[in-house]
């Protein structure tokens, strides 16, 4: 050939042949390219393109041998080759490669056409790609004028309201050098009435001085008379007092002679005592909870609780809910529990608390503190049917204290005979503790 291969199809060459490379033993390859038998045609082309060309170019067997590869690869393109008649629809670069490899009679001139033919395909496209980039230019220049004449618009429509706004910034500024001046001539107007003003008050200061200094004189004539009176009066004072007490000096004397006289022996019996009455009698415990204190006095639960054998029954979530309703069940009944735990402790009361219990999806896991019984209600029962039974089932007689806000549960506990009180009652005790 009188010039080198196109790009192209040396590539395609290199390209074939290293694919033949999985189909030749180690001694077919010449010595050069063994080091790339282990590599992927992918890496073989790429690290050892030049070696492989300038091994086909220069070793016409192993140029055979790949040859003898591509005709098993490509039976049909090899065989047109060979014919030199390679069919009108084969690719170039393809046809080339193929003569390249199989030099057929002539295989310089098909290398040569079929280059001319790949280059003018490769130009060919390179121009529609030009036309495209051109194109592409050619709307990106389009939109860069429509943006610009956008860009030059809404400057001038800001230029044209700056200029308005320098205008009413001009027409602000005539106006207020107008009141500036004004200012100032009210403020000479104001500086001379305060002249008149100053030497007025100088006039009136003086005379107030003068004014002031016969009155000190005045008062001080005043205070002397007036300590020249104390003293008189002191004097006076003084010899009175002595008088009294000479007087009741001799009162004191004269009773205490009159009591020893008389030796009289201390009175032990109190006039009340000698009235015929009904004393009342002693308050006993039965009698506490009927004393005069307030429905939300804590000390009213203090009373209850210190009845013989006092039961007290809490709806839990009813107080817990009415206490202290923003906090997580769990850390509601620890709060609750903990408190009637220390009431236990302070009354030695019995304590049962009671917490709805149908919605759980199973036992709650808890350690009930000392001295108070934790009770949930059964599926399909409520906390409110809990505490009824809990009241039914002491003995008629037994003080019973049931602690909630329900007012369904009041009056039916009323009924049975224990004592309904508000759960703001039992928060309120359990603050003081």
């Amino acid at each position: 050939m009188d010039r080198p291969l196109p790009e192209r199809v040396r590539h395609r060459v290199i390209v074939l042949a290293g694919d033949a490379f999985t189909g030749l033993t180690l001694g077919e390859l010449p010595p050069g390219l063994r080091q790339y038998a282990r590599f992927t045609p992918s890496r073989r082309v790429k690290f050892g393109g030049s070696a492989i060309a300038a091994a086909l170019e220069a070793e016409a067997v192993f140029r055979q041998r790949v040859a003898a590869r591509f005709r098993l690869a490509e039976p049909e393109l090899a065989e047109a080759v060979d014919r030199g008649a390679p069919p009108p629809a084969a690719d170039p670069v393809e046809i080339a490669a193929a003569a390249f490899l199989l030099r057929p009679p002539g295989w310089a001139k098909l290398v040569a056409a079929a280059g001319e033919e790949a280059q003018r395909a490769q130009e060919e496209r390179a121009g529609q790609e030009r036309e495209l980039e051109l194109a592409r230019l050619r709307e990106e220049l389009a939109e860069v004028r429509t943006a610009a004449r956008t860009e030059g618009e809404r400057l001038r429509a800001e230029l044209e309201a700056a200029r308005r706004e320098g205008d009413a910034v001009h027409r602000k500024l005539r106006s207020a050098v107008s009141d500036v001046r004004r200012g100032e001539a009210a403020l000479r107007k104001l500086r001379a009435e305060l002249e008149e003003v100053r030497a007025e008050y100088g006039a009136a200061r003086a005379a107030a001085e003068g004014e002031a200094r016969r009155l000190r004189a005045r008062l001080a004539e005043a205070e002397a008379a007036l300590e020249a009176s104390r003293k008189s009066v002191r004097e006076g004072r003084g010899i009175e007092d002595m008088r009294l007490r000479l007087l009741l000096d001799t009162v004191l004397d004269a009773a205490q002679g009159l009591r020893r006289e008389l030796a009289l022996p201390p009175a032990s019996l109190k006039p009340a005592q000698t009235v015929d009455a009904v004393e009342p009698g002693d308050v006993s415990p039965q009698d506490i909870a009927r004393r005069a204190l307030a429905e939300d006095d804590p000390a009213l639960l203090d009373q209850l609780l210190a009845l013989p054998q006092a039961h007290l029954v809490v709806d839990g979530y009813n107080v817990t809910k009415t206490g202290y309703p923003t906090l997580p069940l769990e850390k509601q009944r620890l709060r609750l529990l903990r408190g009637l735990a220390v009431l236990a402790a302070q009354t030695g009361a019995e304590m049962t608390c009671v917490f709805d219990g149908a919605e759980l999806a199973g036992p709650v896991l808890l350690a009930p503190p000392r001295g108070v019984r934790v009770l949930f209600s059964s599926p399909g029962q409520t906390a409110d049917e809990l505490i009824r039974q809990l009241v039914r089932a002491e003995p008629p007689g037994r003080p019973v204290v049931v602690v909630s806000t329900d007012r369904e549960v009041a009056d039916g506990v009323a009924v049975a005979g224990a004592r309904p009180v508000a759960s703001a009652l039992l928060l309120r005790r359990l603050a003081r503790t």
